[in-house]
């Protein structure tokens, strides 16, 4: 019996996919649907997230972006580009707008269905930007109404209504500079032709003093660079995705020969294949010498490398999805996970009052005056000679506390166990709240699938050996210690968001979360990391030892219980992480966190060490 397709959204997917790649004339090209932002990098093109229901502007919006990254593709060269490219700012961000525009409506004289999509992707933009809504031309870009001017010139056909607003508010303004675009039917084939006319609309608009130096005069006897450079290009690109493929044939046997008993360093060569022949791109050399911590090298293990630190992100996971998006996550998590939020809860309100009765309660015995301990009571009336037994109340010294919940984001916990660790963390951060405990919620994972823009830059800068780390960080923040609870609740549903979830890099987490919790004023600090496994990145795998990642996150921990600044522990789903932690313990099944992750917090909180050590149940790792 067949299996039914998981989503009902793959088959639209693949069909979109397919035809990019034929509108784009480039076979080898990979299309991601990512929450990420749209756009092309090398061979590889970021789509809109499309979602199981796919609705009309999902799709919309999908087909549109599709259509103008691939006809930029497919009728821009960036030799030209670069070579006509203007210096300044506002110069460079009017040439970007109107080459943009140029791709489109070019495409469309072939392929007319296209301005359909790229009309809806047009009207999105400018809507979720607020276009319509202003009023004041001071407030409207000028280089989205020189594109909407070129793009509605070019292809006769009427604007959406809220670009139409920012192309009105500054169309006197551009007729009275005296631009002239009568001759633009004649060059939109010609990008050289094309960015001559840009240049001269540029001066006319009052910037030409950002243009620089004319190209045509001081390059005037190398010819037009664009007809040969995409032979060129995708003649290097075929060497070079040759010799890699050279390279990750010999990994794997390499890493069965380092590593034999970690199954999740195991790299696909295949999948890595795929984006190896990239274009190359503009990138703009990292002075790693010159930057300050974070640095290029780890605090922990000064042999670990990055090899790009350009592209890492530590973002709130606010401004990762909409609120309203936010919102309809958080309820989807709610309704998941309804049945196991009655024992959560009373896990959580059993560490309520262990924390609280250390808070409140402690009694000073044997006085000479205060209240009467009428437990002794017994023994004046046996001995009347006997002294009355007092005791003394006083107020406990809880010291201040932050806890850090660490959440590895990876794809392997999809799923079940994302669930159930978004929903856990959710109560423990309320539950601690309560008892004056702030509490931090962090996240790792990667934002993109073998290497992203790390990865690109690697391969054009000539695959130097053993890169170190190669690929992009995204360290997300759901709620910060001094947040309160109520303010970051949406921001849990995030982790449910499709495509969010990539690789796991666990040393430069745990090394993030560890300097956060530092820079805390709190006299004792704590932190639990959640994970299902070990490291996993392919893209840096790939290319360094097998048990790069995994040395790293020993490096890490070791450094981090031998300072003792921070209280470590870990629990690990469906997998073993004692090996790595000196606290650690193992459940197989999601649904135990809860529990565990609560019995483990009341246990830290014991005061008796005795006590402590045996409601945690650690080992110590030889």
């Amino acid at each position: 019996m067949s299996k039914p397709n998981d989503n009902p959204a793959d088959p639209f997917k693949k069909a979109l996919a397919e035809a990019t790649k034929t509108m784009a004339d480039r076979p080898e090209l990979t299309v991601n649907y990512t929450v990420d932002p749209s756009g092309q990098s090398g061979d590889t093109m970021r789509l809109p997230q499309v979602s199981r229901r796919m609705t009309r502007n999902e799709v919309l919006l999908a087909r549109g972006t599709a259509d103008a990254l691939a006809l930029r593709i497919r009728h821009h060269n960036e030799a030209t580009h670069n070579r006509y490219r203007p210096q300044g700012e506002m110069a460079a961000s009017l040439y970007e707008a109107m080459e943009a525009a140029r791709c489109e409506a070019l495409g469309a004289r072939d392929m007319p269905g296209t301005l359909t999509n790229t009309d809806a992707k047009l009207a999105y933009e400018a809507d979720r930007k607020g276009y319509g809504q202003i009023r004041n031309q001071a407030e409207a870009p000028l280089p989205a109404a020189a594109g909407y001017l070129i793009r509605q010139l070019a292809t006769g056909r009427d604007l959406p209504t809220s670009a139409q607003n920012v192309l009105d508010l500054w169309k006197p303004f551009i007729e009275q500079s005296g631009v002239d675009l009568g001759d633009l039917q004649d060059v939109l084939a010609s990008q050289a032709n094309f960015a001559r006319l840009s240049r001269k609309i540029i001066s006319d608009l009052g910037y030409g003093d950002q243009l620089g130096d004319d190209p045509d005069e001081s390059d005037g006897d190398e010819g037009d660079p664009e007809e040969a450079a995409p032979e060129n290009d995708r003649g290097e690109q075929e060497e070079t995705g040759e010799q890699e493929d050279r390279d990750t044939e010999a990994q794997p046997e390499q890493a069965q020969e380092q590593q034999q008993d970690q199954q999740q360093t195991s790299v696909s060569t295949e999948d890595l294949a795929d984006q190896d022949a990239g274009d190359e791109v503009d990138m703009p050399e990292a002075d790693q010498a010159s930057e300050a911590p974070p640095p290029a090298a780890s605090e922990a293990d000064p042999s670990y490398k990055i090899y790009a630190i350009d592209f890492d992100e530590e973002i709130a996971a606010e401004d990762l999805a909409e609120p309203a998006e936010l919102e309809r996550l958080r309820a989807y998590l709610d309704q998941q996970l309804e049945p196991l939020k009655g024992a959560v809860s009373r896990l959580a309100n059993k560490l309520q009052r262990r924390l609280q009765a250390q808070q409140n309660r402690s009694w000073e015995f044997d006085r000479e005056e205060g209240i009467l301990d009428a437990g002794r009571l017994a023994r004046v009336v046996a001995n009347p000679t006997m002294p009355l037994s007092f005791k003394i109340e006083h107020d406990t010294e809880f010291r201040d506390t932050v806890v850090t919940l660490l959440l590895d984001n990876s794809g392997s916990m999809r799923g079940r166990p994302i669930s159930i660790a978004a929903i856990c963390a959710d109560v423990l951060a309320r539950t601690l709240e309560r008892c004056n405990v702030k509490v931090e919620i962090l996240g790792f994972t990667t934002r993109a699938w073998k290497g992203g823009q790390s990865r690109e830059k690697w391969l054009s800068e000539g695959r130097p050996h053993q890169p170190g780390r190669l690929n992009d960080l995204r360290h997300i923040i759901y709620k910060r210690a001094d947040t309160p609870w109520r303010r970051a609740r949406p921001n849990l549903g995030l982790m449910l968001k499709e495509g969010l979830l990539k690789e796991n890099i666990d040393g430069e987490a745990l090394e993030w979360a560890h300097k956060r919790m530092l820079n805390r004023p709190e006299a004792r600090k704590i932190m639990m990391v959640i994970s299902d496994g070990a490291p996993v990145d392919d893209s840096t795998l790939s290319v360094n030892p097998a048990n790069y990642l995994d040395k790293h996150l020993h490096d890490v921990i070791a450094m981090v219980e031998k300072r003792r600044a921070v209280e470590l522990i870990a629990v690990g789903i469906g997998h073993d992480v004692t090996k790595y932690y000196e606290r650690a313990v193992k459940i197989t099944d999601a649904e135990e966190l809860a529990g565990v992750m609560t019995e483990q917090l009341a246990g830290l909180f014991d005061a008796d060490p005795r006590k402590r050590a045996r409601s945690l149940g650690m080992r110590r790792v030889s």
